[in-house]
């Protein structure tokens, strides 16, 4: 197991980030452990309109879309009336599903240290999630991370991954380029949507997609734990 981070002057932190200056993190799968949450909602979707949910595996895979193209990918075969039947029913529970109790969703290991080694006047951090605004405000309540992040993209008030325009959106609205933004995050979606914005992408094993996906996909590198983002930023400079 890696050490813990320890903090560089910020003048280490900027030569080992080279010209980024904004590192985007996706959510579920990357800064929290959300999966157990997730695959619970989407199996009380299904059973609300008398349907089998798919197998658990299958859900994982479509984590970071939208609702409409998550349950496409779970329902591949099946017509356009049924997916416009499971959307309509995910939508009409999702108020309950904000609202009812749920199974802790903790940070992975490393993310806090890493959060507070990227510290510095220079440094941008954003969110680009398939959650919805209120959701993610929720998580970084919970965290105690509502102030740490510069700029927060989610799925209701964006175009879904892995179209580009969560985060062009954070780009500009730090005032940086492409070029300055690395996305991190554990699914393909992320990494596509990183390429066509223009920007470089980091993949973390952690979470619902595989090291082979992710390379796949467009990753720059790919990492198994936080402590492992700094020397992967070094050698892409």
């Amino acid at each position: 197991m890696p050490g813990d981070l320890t903090k560089p002057g910020g003048d280490d932190l900027l030569q080992a980030l080279g010209k980024i200056r904004l590192i985007v993190f996706d959510c579920d799968g990357t800064l929290i452990d959300s999966q157990r949450n997730i695959i619970a909602a989407v199996e009380q979707v299904f059973a609300s309109i008398g349907m089998a949910a798919p197998d658990p595996d299958v859900i994982r895979r479509q984590v970071g879309l939208s609702a409409e193209a998550a349950i496409a990918g779970m329902l591949p075969d099946a017509a356009p009336e049924v997916h416009q039947q499971v959307v309509a029913a995910f939508h009409r529970l999702r108020p309950i599903l904000q609202q009812r109790e749920k199974l802790p969703e903790p940070l992975y290991p490393g993310i806090l240290p890493l959060i507070g080694q990227l510290e510095h006047p220079e440094v941008f951090l954003g969110i680009a999630t398939g959650k919805s605004y209120a959701s993610l405000q929720a998580v970084l309540a919970e965290h105690r991370l509502t102030d740490r992040f510069h700029t927060l993209q989610t799925g209701d008030r964006s175009r879904g991954k892995p179209h580009p325009e969560m985060m062009l959106r954070a780009i500009a609205e730090t005032g940086l380029s492409a070029a300055e933004a690395v996305m991190l995050g554990d699914t393909a979606f992320d990494m596509e949507m990183a390429r066509a914005a223009g920007s470089r992408a980091i993949g973390v094993s952690w979470g619902y997609h595989s090291r082979n996906d992710l390379e796949r996909a467009g990753a720059d590198a790919v990492i198994d734990h936080p402590v492992e983002l700094l020397p992967a930023l070094r050698r892409l400079v």
